[in-house]
């Protein structure tokens, strides 16, 4: 079963304190490129947190985003009545000593001075970091879920392509016989225009053309392309997901398929051919998103 490396995962939890939200996103990359965007908090877990991406969701672009907003008042910013206070003492003694009134625009001047507002940074709890992380993996579980679905698409969508390979692969026999025809005919008479009939070797054109035809055998590489696209196949259907491998074979059955073009020389089966390699570059395009 392939899964999809596109997934998005949200998990959001209301406490009397404040509101955790996690979101996680992810698209197709060839490795574990992780962005991490997450609150002064849980700093000190990041690397924990990245750690736990890269070991559940194991390859793509990943992004996580953690936010909260404080719903108790105790943890919002207070004045600091002393700093300010010193504050409007010293601007008096200056605007005293300048002759001018420091008016009422004065405290919103000193409440954008340092120190003005504190407030004391909590500390992360043991409580509350087992809630998030219950959270990341809750976010997690439903990224998965999307991947696993996703996947179901693709499967669909990269069997009906290989199947059309094959049934493409079918539709060259009709034409083969007549293409060693063709080839025998083409030979004979250019042989005979060149020389005169009455002064060839039947014999040994007769093997020329044997080993010239064998040259233009097609049967070892339509057997190969059968057997990869049986392969990927299997693997697709197999226990894991596995992209990589699957990227592989679509090579080696794009070898297979060029192959075939070079030693078709007939123009109906480069036709078939050209619809062939039409198929493998959505397989290809379409297995550059599976996991």
């Amino acid at each position: 079963m392939i899964r999809s490396m596109t997934g998005y995962g949200k998990s959001v939890l209301e406490t009397p304190q404040k509101k955790i939200s996690v979101e996680i996103r992810s698209l197709n990359s060839k490795q574990a490129d992780l962005n991490t965007k997450v609150p002064w908090l849980y700093k000190e877990k990041e690397i924990e947190i990245r750690n736990l991406l890269s070991k559940k969701l194991e390859r793509g672009k990943i992004d996580l985003f953690i936010s909260f907003d404080i719903m108790d008042d105790e943890l919002m910013p207070v004045i600091n009545k002393a700093s300010v206070k010193n504050y409007y003492r010293q601007l008096s003694e200056v605007s005293s000593e300048l002759g001018i009134d420091p008016g009422v625009e004065a405290l919103s001047i000193i409440m954008r001075l340092p120190e003005a507002l504190k407030s004391e940074k909590p500390e992360l709890t043991d409580e509350e970091w087992q809630m998030a992380s219950k959270m990341i993996n809750e976010a997690l579980s439903l990224v998965d879920k999307y991947r696993i679905e996703e996947g179901k698409a693709l499967e669909k969508d990269l069997s009906a392509s290989v199947n059309k390979i094959l049934d493409y692969l079918d539709s060259i026999a009709p034409y083969e016989g007549e293409r060693i025809a063709k080839v025998r005919e083409k030979l004979t008479a250019s042989l005979k225009d060149s020389i005169g009939s009455e002064n060839v070797d039947m014999n040994r054109f007769e093997q020329e053309i044997i080993f010239y035809l064998e040259k233009l055998d097609i049967n070892e590489e339509k057997v190969r392309l059968r057997k990869h696209c049986d392969y990927f196949i299997e693997t697709m259907n197999g226990k894991d997901s596995n992209g990589k491998m699957l990227s592989f074979i679509a090579q080696e059955m794009g070898r297979e398929i060029n192959t075939l073009g070079s030693k078709a020389n007939d123009a109906s089966i480069q036709k078939i051919v050209v619809t062939m390699k039409d198929e493998l570059e959505k397989i290809k395009e379409q297995v550059l998103n599976v996991l």
